[in-house]
Protein backbone atom coordinates (compact mmCIF):
# COMPACT_ATOMS: atom_id res chain seq x y z
CA UNK A 1 0.00 0.00 0.00
CA UNK A 2 1.53 3.83 -0.87
CA UNK A 3 2.52 5.78 2.15
CA UNK A 4 0.93 8.83 2.82
CA UNK A 5 3.67 10.74 1.21
CA UNK A 6 3.09 8.95 -2.07
CA UNK A 7 -0.26 9.62 -2.07
CA UNK A 8 -0.29 13.15 -1.60
CA UNK A 9 2.74 13.11 -4.29
CA UNK A 10 0.60 11.62 -6.67
CA UNK A 11 -2.21 13.55 -6.23
CA UNK A 12 -0.26 16.89 -6.53
CA UNK A 13 1.68 15.20 -10.16
CA UNK A 14 -2.34 15.09 -11.36
CA UNK A 15 -4.02 17.66 -13.89
CA UNK A 16 -6.96 17.42 -12.28
CA UNK A 17 -6.60 15.08 -9.79
CA UNK A 18 -9.35 12.50 -8.95
CA UNK A 19 -10.72 9.87 -6.62
CA UNK A 20 -10.66 6.32 -7.65
CA UNK A 21 -13.13 4.62 -8.89
CA UNK A 22 -13.69 2.50 -5.82
CA UNK A 23 -14.18 5.79 -3.72
CA UNK A 24 -16.65 7.28 -5.79
CA UNK A 25 -18.46 4.03 -6.12
CA UNK A 26 -18.41 4.09 -2.02
CA UNK A 27 -20.05 7.42 -1.94
CA UNK A 28 -22.68 6.11 -4.74
CA UNK A 29 -23.77 3.77 -2.33
CA UNK A 30 -24.23 5.87 0.27
CA UNK A 31 -25.98 8.12 -1.24
CA UNK A 32 -28.56 5.08 -2.72
CA UNK A 33 -28.99 4.09 0.65
CA UNK A 34 -29.79 7.12 1.76
CA UNK A 35 -32.73 7.90 -0.36
CA UNK A 36 -33.84 4.16 0.10
CA UNK A 37 -33.99 5.22 3.65
CA UNK A 38 -36.14 8.23 3.02
CA UNK A 39 -38.28 6.50 0.46
CA UNK A 40 -37.17 8.81 -2.38
CA UNK A 41 -36.64 7.57 -6.22
CA UNK A 42 -35.62 10.95 -7.32
CA UNK A 43 -32.69 12.96 -5.87
CA UNK A 44 -31.73 16.48 -6.84
CA UNK A 45 -28.15 17.35 -5.87
CA UNK A 46 -27.70 21.41 -6.04
CA UNK A 47 -25.35 23.57 -5.41
CA UNK A 48 -24.67 27.48 -6.45
CA UNK A 49 -22.04 30.44 -6.40
CA UNK A 50 -19.59 27.66 -5.58
CA UNK A 51 -21.71 26.32 -2.26
CA UNK A 52 -23.02 22.84 -2.47
CA UNK A 53 -20.71 20.57 -1.16
CA UNK A 54 -22.91 17.66 -2.30
CA UNK A 55 -21.79 18.15 -6.01
CA UNK A 56 -18.12 17.59 -5.56
CA UNK A 57 -18.43 14.71 -3.29
CA UNK A 58 -20.62 12.78 -5.73
CA UNK A 59 -19.25 13.69 -9.01
CA UNK A 60 -15.92 15.90 -8.65
CA UNK A 61 -17.29 19.03 -9.99
CA UNK A 62 -16.52 21.69 -8.09
CA UNK A 63 -19.39 24.06 -8.07
CA UNK A 64 -18.74 27.20 -9.79
CA UNK A 65 -22.29 29.23 -11.09
CA UNK A 66 -24.93 26.35 -10.65
CA UNK A 67 -24.60 22.86 -10.68
CA UNK A 68 -28.08 20.54 -10.42
CA UNK A 69 -27.37 16.96 -10.51
CA UNK A 70 -30.68 14.53 -11.25
CA UNK A 71 -30.09 11.64 -9.20
CA UNK A 72 -31.69 7.85 -9.29
CA UNK A 73 -30.49 4.23 -8.88
CA UNK A 74 -30.10 2.45 -12.12
CA UNK A 75 -30.19 5.38 -13.90
CA UNK A 76 -27.01 7.49 -15.33
CA UNK A 77 -26.67 11.04 -13.30
CA UNK A 78 -27.65 14.37 -15.51
CA UNK A 79 -25.82 17.50 -14.19
CA UNK A 80 -27.46 21.12 -15.90
CA UNK A 81 -24.49 23.42 -15.24
CA UNK A 82 -23.88 27.12 -15.65
CA UNK A 83 -22.46 28.72 -17.72
CA UNK A 84 -22.39 27.48 -21.49
CA UNK A 85 -18.40 27.98 -21.28
CA UNK A 86 -18.24 25.95 -18.26
CA UNK A 87 -19.58 22.93 -19.93
CA UNK A 88 -15.94 21.99 -21.44
CA UNK A 89 -14.08 21.90 -18.35
CA UNK A 90 -17.61 19.75 -16.47
CA UNK A 91 -17.36 17.66 -19.02
CA UNK A 92 -13.65 16.68 -18.62
CA UNK A 93 -14.18 16.86 -14.92
CA UNK A 94 -17.56 15.35 -13.71
CA UNK A 95 -17.45 11.81 -13.19
CA UNK A 96 -20.66 9.78 -14.43
CA UNK A 97 -22.52 12.24 -15.64
CA UNK A 98 -24.26 13.72 -18.58
CA UNK A 99 -23.43 17.08 -18.45
CA UNK A 100 -26.40 19.44 -19.95
CA UNK A 101 -26.17 23.27 -20.02
CA UNK A 102 -29.12 24.17 -17.76
CA UNK A 103 -30.08 26.61 -20.68
CA UNK A 104 -32.42 29.87 -20.07
CA UNK A 105 -33.45 28.64 -16.15
CA UNK A 106 -31.65 25.43 -14.69
CA UNK A 107 -34.70 25.86 -12.63
CA UNK A 108 -36.54 24.91 -15.63
CA UNK A 109 -34.29 22.44 -16.88
CA UNK A 110 -34.41 20.49 -13.88
CA UNK A 111 -38.20 20.44 -13.67
CA UNK A 112 -38.80 19.40 -17.30
CA UNK A 113 -36.23 16.41 -16.82
CA UNK A 114 -38.26 15.60 -12.84
CA UNK A 115 -41.04 15.98 -14.55
CA UNK A 116 -40.30 13.39 -17.02
CA UNK A 117 -39.07 11.09 -14.70
CA UNK A 118 -41.74 11.52 -11.61
CA UNK A 119 -44.90 11.15 -13.98
CA UNK A 120 -47.26 13.58 -11.92
CA UNK A 121 -47.06 15.05 -8.70
CA UNK A 122 -47.11 11.55 -6.75
CA UNK A 123 -43.73 10.96 -6.42
CA UNK A 124 -41.16 11.42 -3.63
CA UNK A 125 -38.35 13.83 -4.50
CA UNK A 126 -35.53 14.07 -2.27
CA UNK A 127 -33.25 17.44 -2.19
CA UNK A 128 -29.76 18.23 -1.22
CA UNK A 129 -27.94 21.31 -1.26
CA UNK A 130 -28.89 25.37 -1.08
CA UNK A 131 -32.62 25.18 -2.97
CA UNK A 132 -33.58 28.44 -2.72
CA UNK A 133 -37.55 29.66 -2.36
CA UNK A 134 -37.88 29.68 -6.16
CA UNK A 135 -36.41 26.08 -7.17
CA UNK A 136 -38.28 24.84 -3.50
CA UNK A 137 -41.94 26.05 -4.61
CA UNK A 138 -41.17 24.89 -8.14
CA UNK A 139 -40.10 21.11 -6.76
CA UNK A 140 -43.27 21.30 -4.30
CA UNK A 141 -45.22 21.56 -7.11
CA UNK A 142 -43.64 18.90 -9.27
CA UNK A 143 -43.50 16.02 -6.62
CA UNK A 144 -46.14 14.54 -3.86
CA UNK A 145 -43.57 15.31 -1.59
CA UNK A 146 -40.03 17.35 -1.14
CA UNK A 147 -37.76 15.38 1.60
CA UNK A 148 -34.30 17.28 2.67
CA UNK A 149 -31.76 14.84 2.63
CA UNK A 150 -29.28 17.33 4.33
CA UNK A 151 -29.14 16.51 7.94
CA UNK A 152 -28.77 12.61 6.77
CA UNK A 153 -25.86 13.61 4.58
CA UNK A 154 -23.74 15.60 6.86
CA UNK A 155 -24.31 12.62 9.10
CA UNK A 156 -22.28 10.38 6.74
CA UNK A 157 -19.52 13.35 5.80
CA UNK A 158 -18.88 13.22 9.69
CA UNK A 159 -16.27 10.51 8.61
CA UNK A 160 -13.96 10.78 6.13
CA UNK A 161 -12.41 7.83 4.20
CA UNK A 162 -8.84 7.04 3.81
CA UNK A 163 -8.45 8.98 0.22
CA UNK A 164 -10.28 11.84 1.46
CA UNK A 165 -7.74 12.12 4.48
CA UNK A 166 -5.01 12.44 2.16
CA UNK A 167 -6.66 14.82 0.48
CA UNK A 168 -7.06 16.90 3.68
CA UNK A 169 -3.63 16.30 4.39
CA UNK A 170 -2.74 18.20 0.75
CA UNK A 171 -4.75 21.47 2.01
CA UNK A 172 -3.13 21.06 5.60
CA UNK A 173 -0.06 21.25 4.06
CA UNK A 174 -0.46 24.10 2.04
CA UNK A 175 -2.01 26.53 5.03
CA UNK A 176 1.04 25.54 7.05
CA UNK A 177 2.92 27.33 3.81
CA UNK A 178 0.42 30.41 4.41
CA UNK A 179 2.18 30.48 8.28
CA UNK A 180 5.85 29.92 6.76
CA UNK A 181 5.00 32.58 4.21
CA UNK A 182 4.44 35.07 7.77
CA UNK A 183 7.09 33.86 8.95
CA UNK A 184 9.46 34.53 6.45
CA UNK A 185 7.99 37.28 4.28
CA UNK A 186 5.77 39.31 6.66
CA UNK A 187 7.72 42.86 8.00
CA UNK A 188 6.77 45.76 10.03
CA UNK A 189 5.04 48.13 7.63
CA UNK A 190 3.43 45.59 5.99
CA UNK A 191 -0.80 46.34 5.59
CA UNK A 192 -3.10 43.13 6.59
CA UNK A 193 -3.74 43.33 2.72
CA UNK A 194 -0.64 42.49 2.39
CA UNK A 195 0.12 39.81 4.77
CA UNK A 196 -3.14 38.11 2.97
CA UNK A 197 -1.35 38.27 -0.43
CA UNK A 198 1.69 36.99 1.27
CA UNK A 199 -0.44 34.19 2.59
CA UNK A 200 -2.03 33.15 -0.36
CA UNK A 201 1.33 33.52 -2.60
CA UNK A 202 2.33 30.75 -0.71
CA UNK A 203 0.42 28.16 -1.87
CA UNK A 204 -1.54 29.11 -5.15
CA UNK A 205 1.44 28.75 -7.16
CA UNK A 206 1.23 24.66 -6.35
CA UNK A 207 -2.58 24.44 -6.39
CA UNK A 208 -4.24 25.53 -3.65
CA UNK A 209 -7.11 27.55 -3.08
CA UNK A 210 -8.12 30.30 -0.56
CA UNK A 211 -11.12 28.83 1.78
CA UNK A 212 -10.35 31.82 4.49
CA UNK A 213 -7.58 34.00 5.71
CA UNK A 214 -8.53 35.52 8.51
CA UNK A 215 -6.18 38.14 9.70
CA UNK A 216 -6.02 41.20 12.54
CA UNK A 217 -3.36 43.39 13.85
CA UNK A 218 -3.10 45.40 17.11
CA UNK A 219 -0.61 46.35 19.82
CA UNK A 220 0.22 44.82 22.61
CA UNK A 221 0.53 47.21 24.64
CA UNK A 222 -2.97 48.75 23.91
CA UNK A 223 -4.73 46.25 21.99
CA UNK A 224 -8.45 45.78 20.35
CA UNK A 225 -8.41 43.31 18.57
CA UNK A 226 -9.28 39.79 20.10
CA UNK A 227 -9.77 37.82 17.05
CA UNK A 228 -8.60 38.00 13.30
CA UNK A 229 -10.80 39.76 10.79
CA UNK A 230 -12.96 38.16 8.42
CA UNK A 231 -11.66 41.19 5.88
CA UNK A 232 -8.41 42.56 6.20
CA UNK A 233 -7.94 45.88 6.52
CA UNK A 234 -5.05 48.07 5.24
CA UNK A 235 -3.69 48.81 9.19
CA UNK A 236 0.40 48.72 9.00
CA UNK A 237 1.29 46.30 11.35
CA UNK A 238 4.00 47.62 13.96
CA UNK A 239 6.76 46.88 16.08
CA UNK A 240 5.24 45.17 19.30
CA UNK A 241 1.97 44.13 18.01
CA UNK A 242 0.40 40.97 17.74
CA UNK A 243 -1.02 39.19 14.61
CA UNK A 244 -3.68 36.52 14.73
CA UNK A 245 -4.18 34.41 11.75
CA UNK A 246 -6.49 31.93 10.61
CA UNK A 247 -5.78 30.08 7.68
CA UNK A 248 -7.29 27.28 5.33
CA UNK A 249 -6.00 26.35 2.20
CA UNK A 250 -8.14 24.36 -0.27
CA UNK A 251 -6.83 21.48 -2.76
CA UNK A 252 -10.00 20.87 -4.11
CA UNK A 253 -12.21 21.50 -1.88
CA UNK A 254 -10.58 20.32 0.70
CA UNK A 255 -9.04 22.43 3.40
CA UNK A 256 -6.63 22.41 6.18
CA UNK A 257 -7.40 25.21 9.48
CA UNK A 258 -4.39 26.25 10.59
CA UNK A 259 -5.02 29.30 13.90
CA UNK A 260 -1.40 30.53 14.82
CA UNK A 261 0.21 33.84 16.66
CA UNK A 262 2.85 36.13 15.74
CA UNK A 263 4.43 38.86 17.49
CA UNK A 264 6.13 41.91 15.21
CA UNK A 265 9.67 42.44 16.67
CA UNK A 266 9.32 41.96 20.55
CA UNK A 267 8.53 40.36 22.91
CA UNK A 268 5.48 38.94 24.39
CA UNK A 269 4.33 41.41 27.12
CA UNK A 270 3.06 39.59 29.94
CA UNK A 271 -0.45 39.42 29.28
CA UNK A 272 0.12 37.53 26.41
CA UNK A 273 2.37 35.21 27.68
CA UNK A 274 -0.50 34.36 30.28
CA UNK A 275 -3.00 33.80 27.03
CA UNK A 276 -0.58 32.13 24.72
CA UNK A 277 -0.04 29.74 27.84
CA UNK A 278 -3.77 29.24 28.62
CA UNK A 279 -4.18 28.64 25.23
CA UNK A 280 -1.33 26.21 25.01
CA UNK A 281 -2.79 24.40 28.20
CA UNK A 282 -6.45 24.15 26.55
CA UNK A 283 -5.40 22.99 23.54
CA UNK A 284 -3.51 20.17 25.10
CA UNK A 285 -6.21 19.29 27.79
CA UNK A 286 -9.24 19.13 24.54
CA UNK A 287 -7.06 17.03 22.20
CA UNK A 288 -5.86 14.97 25.29
CA UNK A 289 -9.49 13.96 25.56
CA UNK A 290 -9.96 12.78 21.84
CA UNK A 291 -10.49 9.36 21.23
CA UNK A 292 -13.41 7.20 19.64
CA UNK A 293 -15.89 6.85 22.58
CA UNK A 294 -15.56 9.55 23.96
CA UNK A 295 -18.83 11.96 24.66
CA UNK A 296 -18.10 15.49 23.47
CA UNK A 297 -19.03 16.92 26.62
CA UNK A 298 -15.44 16.22 27.90
CA UNK A 299 -13.72 18.34 25.06
CA UNK A 300 -16.08 21.14 26.51
CA UNK A 301 -15.14 20.10 30.15
CA UNK A 302 -11.27 20.14 29.44
CA UNK A 303 -11.65 23.95 27.65
CA UNK A 304 -13.06 24.94 31.27
CA UNK A 305 -9.26 25.73 32.54
CA UNK A 306 -10.08 29.04 29.89
CA UNK A 307 -12.46 30.13 32.51
CA UNK A 308 -10.58 29.34 35.60
CA UNK A 309 -8.08 31.25 34.30
CA UNK A 310 -9.72 34.64 34.40
CA UNK A 311 -10.22 34.53 30.25
CA UNK A 312 -13.16 33.56 27.82
CA UNK A 313 -13.57 33.16 24.14
CA UNK A 314 -15.81 34.43 21.35
CA UNK A 315 -15.27 31.57 18.65
CA UNK A 316 -16.42 27.80 18.86
CA UNK A 317 -13.26 25.70 20.88
CA UNK A 318 -13.76 22.35 18.75
CA UNK A 319 -16.33 22.03 15.30
CA UNK A 320 -15.96 19.14 12.91
CA UNK A 321 -14.53 20.06 9.27
CA UNK A 322 -14.22 18.98 5.82
CA UNK A 323 -17.36 18.88 3.53
CA UNK A 324 -18.62 21.96 5.46
CA UNK A 325 -18.95 23.49 9.27
CA UNK A 326 -19.72 19.95 10.82
CA UNK A 327 -20.76 18.69 14.14
CA UNK A 328 -20.00 18.88 16.46
CA UNK A 329 -19.82 22.62 17.40
CA UNK A 330 -18.79 23.27 20.83
CA UNK A 331 -17.83 26.37 22.86
CA UNK A 332 -16.11 26.95 26.38
CA UNK A 333 -18.76 26.90 29.37
CA UNK A 334 -19.84 29.79 30.28
CA UNK A 335 -20.50 31.04 26.60
CA UNK A 336 -24.86 31.55 25.95
CA UNK A 337 -24.67 29.10 22.97
CA UNK A 338 -22.57 26.64 25.02
CA UNK A 339 -25.51 24.11 23.86
CA UNK A 340 -23.82 20.48 23.96
CA UNK A 341 -25.16 17.76 21.47
CA UNK A 342 -25.34 14.23 22.61
CA UNK A 343 -23.04 12.56 20.53
CA UNK A 344 -19.66 10.66 20.98
CA UNK A 345 -16.63 10.66 18.92
CA UNK A 346 -15.45 8.06 16.20
CA UNK A 347 -12.85 6.98 14.30
CA UNK A 348 -12.28 8.92 11.43
CA UNK A 349 -14.05 12.19 12.35
CA UNK A 350 -12.33 15.35 11.84
CA UNK A 351 -11.52 18.12 13.51
CA UNK A 352 -10.67 21.37 14.17
CA UNK A 353 -9.34 22.05 17.82
CA UNK A 354 -9.18 26.13 17.91
CA UNK A 355 -8.94 27.46 21.80
CA UNK A 356 -9.35 31.37 20.75
CA UNK A 357 -8.34 32.89 24.46
CA UNK A 358 -9.03 36.32 24.97
CA UNK A 359 -9.68 39.07 27.68
CA UNK A 360 -13.48 39.24 29.27
CA UNK A 361 -13.49 42.86 27.49
CA UNK A 362 -12.39 40.95 24.20
CA UNK A 363 -9.77 43.38 23.50
CA UNK A 364 -6.80 41.05 23.43
CA UNK A 365 -6.55 38.06 22.56
CA UNK A 366 -4.08 34.80 20.94
CA UNK A 367 -4.83 32.11 18.35
CA UNK A 368 -3.20 28.60 18.15
CA UNK A 369 -5.06 25.05 16.78
CA UNK A 370 -5.31 23.31 14.17
CA UNK A 371 -7.11 20.78 11.98
CA UNK A 372 -6.44 16.88 13.10
CA UNK A 373 -8.26 13.13 12.55
CA UNK A 374 -9.94 11.15 15.36
CA UNK A 375 -7.83 7.92 14.80
CA UNK A 376 -8.07 4.74 17.36
CA UNK A 377 -5.71 5.94 19.70
CA UNK A 378 -5.89 10.05 19.90
CA UNK A 379 -5.61 13.03 18.31
CA UNK A 380 -3.55 12.87 14.98
CA UNK A 381 -2.90 16.55 14.10
CA UNK A 382 -2.64 16.99 9.66
CA UNK A 383 -0.60 20.02 10.50
CA UNK A 384 3.47 20.78 11.14
CA UNK A 385 3.52 24.52 11.89
CA UNK A 386 4.81 25.57 15.08
CA UNK A 387 2.62 26.50 17.33
CA UNK A 388 3.33 29.36 20.62
CA UNK A 389 4.16 32.45 19.48
CA UNK A 390 6.17 32.67 15.95
CA UNK A 391 8.22 36.01 15.22
CA UNK A 392 7.65 38.75 12.06
CA UNK A 393 10.69 40.88 11.67
CA UNK A 394 9.79 44.09 13.46
CA UNK A 395 12.56 46.52 11.81
CA UNK A 396 14.63 48.59 13.49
Amino acid sequence: MPSHTDAVAGLLAAEHPRFTDAEFARRRAVLETLMEQNGVTQLLVYGASRTGSAVQWLTGWPVTAEAAIVVAPGERDIMFAQYFNHLPLARKMARDAEIRWGGPSTIGAVVAELGRRLGGPTGRLGILGPVGYKMHGALVDLAGSVVDLGPAYGAVRLNKSDEEINWLRVGAAFSDLGVAGLREQARAGHTEHQLADIVERSYVPLGGATHIHYLGATSMDAPGVAVPRQFTSGHKISKGDVVTAELSAAFWGYAGQVLRSFIVGAAPTPLYRDLMGVAENAFEAITGKIRPGVHVQALVDAAGLIGEAGFTTIDDVVHGYGGGYLPPVLSAPGRADNTVPDMKLTEGMVLVVQPNVVTLDEKAGVQTGELGIVTKTGFESLHHAPRGFLEIEGGN
